[in-house]
Parts: C-alpha cells; sequence; structure tokens
C-alpha cells in the first residue's frame, strides 16, 4: 500500500504528460545522448543504485521518481518499472528518466528486457532506442520477432 511520501506507478499519462518546456515523445530527438538537463525541463539527477537495483531521480537531495530493474547477467537489464511520486507528475520527469537510463545502457553496451509499460511506450516513440531490446529476451507483450 502506498502513503502519500511513497511513489506510485506512474501511468502512461504521467508518461505523455509533458511539463513545461518537455517535448513529448513525438517531437523528442531521440539520438540525443547527453545526461545534460534539456532547457525547461524539471532539473533533476539520476543515480544508479546497483545494489538496491533502482536508478533514482533526485531533485535538491530528495528522490521524486525511480526506474526499477534487475540485473540479467553481466550484459542485460530487465527494466521493471517507472514510478513517479504523486506531487512531481505531469512534469515530463519519467520520459526524461528513461531517456537517461536508456542512454546510460547504450553506455554500457548493454540490453534490456523490458516489463514495464512505460518504458516500451517510450521505446515504441523513440525508434532510436529500439536496438537495446535483447532479441533473445525482449520482454513481456514485446512486438519485436525473434531470431
Amino acid at each position: 500500500m502506498t502513503g502519500p511520501t511513497e511513489p506510485n506507478r506512474s501511468s502512461i499519462d504521467d508518461f505523455d504528460g509533458a511539463g513545461p518546456g518537455l517535448p513529448t515523445p513525438d517531437q523528442a530527438a531521440p539520438t540525443d545522448a547527453s545526461h545534460a538537463p534539456r532547457t525547461g525541463v524539471f532539473d533533476f539527477d539520476v543515480v544508479n543504485d546497483e545494489k538496491a537495483g533502482v536508478y533514482e531521480a533526485k531533485a535538491g537531495g530528495r528522490g521524486v521518481a525511480g526506474l526499477t530493474y534487475q540485473a540479467a547477467g553481466e550484459s542485460r537489464l530487465v527494466l521493471l518499472a517507472t514510478s513517479v511520486f504523486p506531487e512531481f507528475r505531469n512534469r515530463g520527469i519519467a520520459t526524461e528518466l528513461i531517456r537517461r537510463v536508456l542512454d546510460d545502457v547504450r553506455v554500457q553496451g548493454k540490453t534490456v528486457t523490458i516489463t514495464c509499460p512505460i518504458v516500451r511506450t517510450f521505446i515504441e516513440h523513440n525508434p532510436a532506442y529500439a536496438d537495446l531490446i535483447d532479441p533473445e529476451h525482449p520482454g513481456a507483450g514485446s512486438r519485436a520477432h525473434r531470431s
């Protein structure tokens, strides 16, 4: 059970609810691998807590969102769920968090298996990230073809 101080899972509305200055997924530049905040975007840092299996978005030292994962061997992450604290929703945080996580996965030379529907929707709207989906283990509900 979640209370006012616990994050709930984000919904697709939170993902697409671009806040002031944040482009919708169709308008976003999918090839921008910069980890720097975009102009007009809610300013936050991303911290990868490998022990806990979460990429956490932090603003002013406070957690505002997270993307949980499990390591599957040395070269693949299973992206489980994206959550944003209710008071920070509709500011584009989930979109930018997912972008930064996928950029980090690319830099590390890893692939992903997706169970989070918000991450799947993000990649559908930003196909430049589709190559990160592991072809042998794309995840539930995947439209990817297996070889």
